[in-house]
C-alpha cells in the first residue's frame, strides 16, 4: 500500500455542485453507500441540454490551456490520447478508460456528463497533477497492451506520480488486466469501475495481494451491466480483511450514471487516505 510520504488531499473544487445530492443509506462504517439520484434533478435540472450540454457554472475552462491531445507508437500501434496538467514532476496521475464505443475524447467533453469530465481536468490541473484520457479502442487484448504502455511512459516522464486508474463500463477490461501489473500496481493508490463489473481473476491479482483500494460506483436501474453482479464483487472483497473497498449505488440510476455522479474528488481523496 501507498507510503505515508506520499499522502495528500485534492483541493477543493466547486464541491457544492459536485458532490453527492444525498445519502439514503449508509452501511459498513460509510463504505456502502445509496445515492439518492434523480434524472429530473441531476440531469435536466443541471444540463442546458440534457446529455449534452451542462450549464455554465458548473465548468470552468482554466484546464484547457494545459490540454494537449498526442499520440505515440507502441509495439502493439498507434495510441492516440489527450493529457490536461502536468507532465513531469506530478503528484498524481489520473487515467480514465471508456467504454465500448468510445474514444479519447469522451474523458475530456467539459459539456456531457453533467460536466464531471471538465471537474477532473480542474482538480488534476490544480493539485499539481495529471489527467490522461487515451482513445482504448476496441478494449481487446492489443488495447490493453497499448494503454499499459501508454501509462508506462507518462510515469516515467510524470517522476514519481501515484496512479488512478478509473475504467468505465466494458472499459473495466483494460483495469482488470492492469491490476496484474506488478510494475504498475507498484505506483497505483486506486481502481474504480465506473458502471462496470468484477472477475474472478481480481482476487489472483497483483492489485488484489497488494490491496489496492477499489472505488465501485453503478446504477441501481443499469440494464446494460446489473447491479447484482457489482454488488457480488464488493461483498466478496470484503470479505478480505481490511481491504479497502467501497460501493456506490445511484438510486433508481442508469448505466451512464455513475460517469456522470461520482464525486470525483471524495473518490480520490478516499483512495489516498485509504492507500
Amino acid at each position: 500500500m501507498a507510503s505515508p510520504a506520499w499522502a495528500f488531499e485534492l483541493a477543493p473544487f466547486k464541491d457544492h455542485l459536485f458532490a453527492y445530492p444525498g445519502i439514503i443509506d449508509s452501511r459498513d462504517g460509510g463504505d456502502r453507500l445509496v445515492v439518492d439520484y434523480r434524472e429530473m434533478r441531476d440531469i435536466n435540472g443541471r444540463d442546458q441540454v440534457p446529455e449534452r450540454r451542462v450549464k455554465r457554472h458548473y465548468v470552468d475552462f482554466a484546464p484547457r490551456r494545459q490540454e494537449n491531445p498526442n499520440s505515440i507508437d507502441t509495439p502493439h500501434g498507434e495510441i492516440s490520447f489527450v493529457s490536461v496538467g502536468r507532465a513531469t514532476g506530478a503528484r498524481l496521475v489520473t487515467f480514465y478508460i471508456h467504454g465500448r464505443g468510445g474514444d479519447q475524447k469522451q474523458g475530456v467533453n467539459d459539456y456531457t456528463f453533467g460536466g464531471n469530465f471538465n471537474r477532473i481536468k480542474n482538480l488534476m490541473v490544480r493539485n499539481s497533477s495529471l489527467y490522461v484520457s487515451p482513445d482504448a479502442g476496441a478494449l481487446d487484448e492489443a488495447a490493453v497492451e497499448r494503454v499499459r504502455y501508454l501509462i508506462a511512459a507518462v510515469l516515467r516522464q510524470a517522476g514519481e506520480a501515484r496512479l488512478v486508474l478509473a475504467c468505465a463500463s466494458a472499459g473495466g477490461a483494460v483495469c482488470h488486466a492492469l491490476a496484474d501489473d506488478a510494475s504498475l500496481v507498484g505506483r497505483m493508490e486506486g481502481i474504480a469501475f465506473l458502471g462496470s463489473y468484477g472477475l474472478d481473476s481480481y482476487f489472483d491479482s497483483a492489485a488484489y495481494r497488494r490491496e489496492v483500494p477499489l472505488f465501485l460506483a453503478h446504477g441501481s436501474a443499469d440494464s446494460v451491466i446489473s447491479f447484482e453482479g457489482i454488488a457480488a464483487f464488493y461483498e466478496r472483497v470484503q470479505k478480505t480483511p481490511g481491504y479497502p473497498v467501497r460501493l456506490v449505488r445511484f438510486e433508481t440510476g442508469g448505466h451512464g450514471t455513475p460517469i456522470r455522479m461520482t464525486d470525483w474528488r471524495d473518490m480520490i481523496n478516499w483512495m489516498l487516505r485509504a492507500g
